[in-house]
């Protein structure tokens, strides 16, 4: 396929310094693989100076390969927003679940036949196996679930980051419903784009706070921010962002909140974000030197100057003429008579 031209950057906008990406259904296409072109783009990116920072709810394990693979050394954020890792692996910044909240929605969902995952750094914890839900961390590349038992019993001994409930979508979507009433503002409920998956987050959790606490240590202004998502756990980054970009996949509400809507995840959206807004294309190579010819001497006076004939003009031998009858004068060889003798004179 074709790759579209880069359209010229526009001086006048204030150059990008930072783009947040989020990882399923926007920097990776469907088959869950990162495009050549993109890893091209953001190559290019960085090597501006732009620094790319990962936005996942999924642990910082899965995204280990994409870190290596494009050579970022950047912080990134995690677990929905509430866990934000330096560069070096690090813990920068987290928020916790109050123990009451993540006890309190336990017992409600696990009662009704949800399936539970607690998030706690890189950890995930189940209560028992779920081959489905195993086999589906396995695919987008997270962390092995540890199976532990009532997660209420560790609460004494583990900080719980997230809560993550997995169920029948018309289910999960009355399950918000009734927790919402429950919890309140003791907590944030939130769906990443899977309406069989509902999170339950710290209050005032989200990658768009990650983000802007982010940007304020690195004394980066919203302006110089561009943040790519497509669910509705993008939302409040991309708003933040100076440049909030929806893909093509991503939802209504998504769309509605960004500034710009490029190609889907599986046309490369995020490599066209990158060329239209962040990376400067470079200078056209300066035109090859050309080669001046000296004129030759050319003959001015009418003498050297030879009549110039039509390319096409046919050249005709001139007819022959009759010639011209002239005057002969008599040979030398001819005998002229002699004058007559004196005796024929007197006669």
């Amino acid at each position: 396929m074709t790759e579209p031209q880069i359209k010229p950057f526009s001086p006048a906008r204030a150059a990008i310094e930072l783009v947040a990406i989020d990882i399923d259904g926007t920097l990776l296409n469907s088959s869950i693989q990162l495009t050549d072109r993109v890893e091209k783009a953001i190559k290019a990116a960085t090597a501006q100076g732009v620094k790319i920072v990962l936005a996942t709810g999924k642990t910082r394990v899965a995204a280990l390969d994409i870190l290596t693979r494009l050579g970022l050394q950047t912080p990134g954020i995690y677990v929905q927003g509430v866990v934000t890792y330096s560069a070096d692996g690090s813990i920068q910044n987290q928020l916790i679940l109050k123990d009451s909240v993540v006890r309190q929605v336990l017992t409600f969902a696990e009662d009704r036949g949800f399936t539970a995952l607690a998030y706690s750094g890189s950890r995930i914890l189940m209560r028992a196996h779920n081959a489905d839900i195993e086999a589906a961390i396995r695919k987008y590349h997270d962390s092995t679930p540890e199976i532990v038992g009532p997660i209420q019993n560790l609460l004494a001994s583990v900080s719980i980051n997230k809560v993550v409930l997995i169920g029948d979508a018309r289910a999960i979507t009355a399950l918000r419903w009734q927790l919402n009433i429950q919890i309140g503002t003791s907590a944030r409920l939130v769906q990443a784009g899977i309406p069989s998956m509902l999170e339950v987050l710290p209050p005032g959790a989200s990658k768009g706070t990650a983000l802007k606490r982010l940007a304020s240590e690195l004394k980066i202004t919203t302006d110089r921010i561009m943040a790519i998502g497509d669910a509705e756990n993008d939302v409040e980054m991309i708003q933040f962002a100076g440049i909030g970009i929806a893909m093509g996949n991503a939802d209504d509400k998504t769309k509605a909140a960004a500034n710009h809507v490029v190609a889907t995840n599986d046309a490369d959206g995020v490599a066209e974000a990158l060329e239209r807004f962040v990376i400067i294309p470079p200078p056209p190579p300066p035109a090859p030197p050309v080669d001046v010819v000296a004129p030759t001497a050319v003959a001015t006076t009418a003498e050297t100057t030879a009549p110039s004939t039509p390319a096409d003009a046919t050249t005709t031998a001139p007819a022959p003429t009759a010639p011209t009858p002239t005057a002969t004068a008599p040979s030398a060889d001819i005998t002229t008579p002699a004058p007559p003798t004196s005796k024929e004179e007197s006669a």
